[in-house]
């Protein structure tokens, strides 16, 4: 492995010895899988009968993983990283809505982002989830090609309409717009709404980035048949692998579908660095954040960075990794002066959960990874006599 990677004290500078505790503590839980599931049975259905649970979740995975409650809990860690030379991508968190004024009173928090962020130099690009704006049903059935009636086309034109918002208020306050993607139920009328967004937002330089999750086997040609398509367009790529491998499978399953998933995580990881060789015989035309916490994947890009002979600073390559992981990726890049920053989630405790139960899935899934976070905090941690007791309290 690159020893530029290895580097801990740079890596987690900004930890104190408890928190690389409380960090080592989540990570022996996130690399049994076993106990993941259990524990994520054990909150929903602690949240259900109302259990005071989220005193415990606060004090251990909500404050490794996310930055507060509102924006200006983030505010220290913000400044923090970035007198380490890690941007932030703030994300107000929020799942699950289903009523047209909870999509609204949501809109209106990213538009308020913005304005918040706009004078900002820390923070380069805001980020918004689709269906937090907008019914998963009625994304499900433009997906599916199937007739809307009237009250469903007067919800799509209410979900472009905010789509639009975001990106005008964005382009308008030089702020950069990543649009998440999602599941593959849905992902089809996401990916019609963002390329109409970077058709009209992406002129002479490069707002709008959509997301393209490379655990599915078609997203490559995907972004093939947009460049030949739109041969004059500028177009923004966040390249992910993908976070919700195990719950598109059981939905290819339950609705009869093909899986649209790689076979495993090697076919992933080609398929991953097929579409990075892409992205970089096309530099002219695309621009790209490389949402990924591989580091061979990330050593690939600098690599290849110095063989087309970039700067490290070229804006048109970024790295992103999530608040709470792979901290010996971002600092030590950004002391290496690339272009990375960190999404910061922050919301209510309870309404983080799902996002919160989401990453320990992941995480768990990809033992490898996991595996290689553990070992780096247990490099990192000093002697100390801190108990468990104490780092609950952190």
């Amino acid at each position: 492995m690159a020893s530029l990677f290895n580097n801990t004290k740079d890596a987690f500078s900004l930890k104190s010895d408890s928190e690389l505790f409380r960090a080592r503590f989540l990570f022996n839980i996130i690399h049994n899988s076993f106990l993941v599931k259990l524990g994520s049975l054990v909150t929903n259905f602690a949240l259900k009968f109302h259990l005071p649970v989220k005193p415990i979740i606060k004090a251990t995975v909500y404050n490794h993983f996310c930055g507060g409650e509102n924006e200006k809990d983030c505010e220290i860690n913000i400044k923090n990283m970035f007198k380490h030379n890690v941007y932030t991508v703030l994300d107000f968190s929020t799942e699950d809505f289903e009523k047209e004024s909870d999509f609204d009173t949501c809109f209106k928090k990213k538009i308020s982002l913005i304005e918040h962020i706009k004078s900002k130099k820390e923070i380069p690009f805001t980020v918004f989830k689709p269906t937090c704006i907008g019914k998963v049903s009625i994304f499900e059935k433009v997906s599916s090609g199937l007739a809307l009636n009237e009250n469903e086309r007067e919800s799509w034109l209410r979900i472009k309409s905010r789509f639009h918002g975001i990106c005008i208020k964005a382009k308008e306050n030089n702020i950069k717009v990543l649009i998440d993607a999602e599941e593959f139920l849905v992902q089809k009328a996401i990916d019609q709404l963002a390329l109409e967004m970077i058709l009209n937002y992406n002129k002479n330089k490069v707002f709008i980035y959509n997301t393209i999750q490379m655990y599915r086997r078609d997203r490559l040609q995907y972004m093939k048949k947009l460049i030949l398509e739109y041969p004059q367009v500028l177009f923004g790529f966040k390249l992910v692998r993908g976070a919700y491998m195990e719950k598109e499978r059981k939905l290819a399953l339950k609705y009869k579908h093909k899986s649209p998933i790689c076979k495993n995580k090697l076919a992933t990881d080609k398929n991953f660095d097929a579409a990075i060789d892409f992205i970089f015989e096309n530099l002219n035309q695309i621009s790209f954040v490389c949402g990924s916490h591989n580091e061979n994947s990330t050593q690939k890009i600098i690599n290849l960075m110095k063989g087309h002979k970039l700067d490290k600073s070229d804006n048109r390559v970024w790295f992103g990794q999530l608040y709470g992981m792979s901290d010996n990726i971002s600092f030590n890049l950004a002391k290496n002066k690339y272009n990375v920053f960190k999404i910061l989630p922050f919301g209510p405790v309870r309404n983080l959960i799902p996002y919160l139960l989401r990453r320990a899935e992941e995480n768990s899934s990809v033992r490898g990874q996991s595996g290689r976070e553990l070992k780096l905090i247990r490099k990192a941690v000093s002697y100390t006599h801190l108990t468990l007791p104490t780092i609950l309290l952190v």
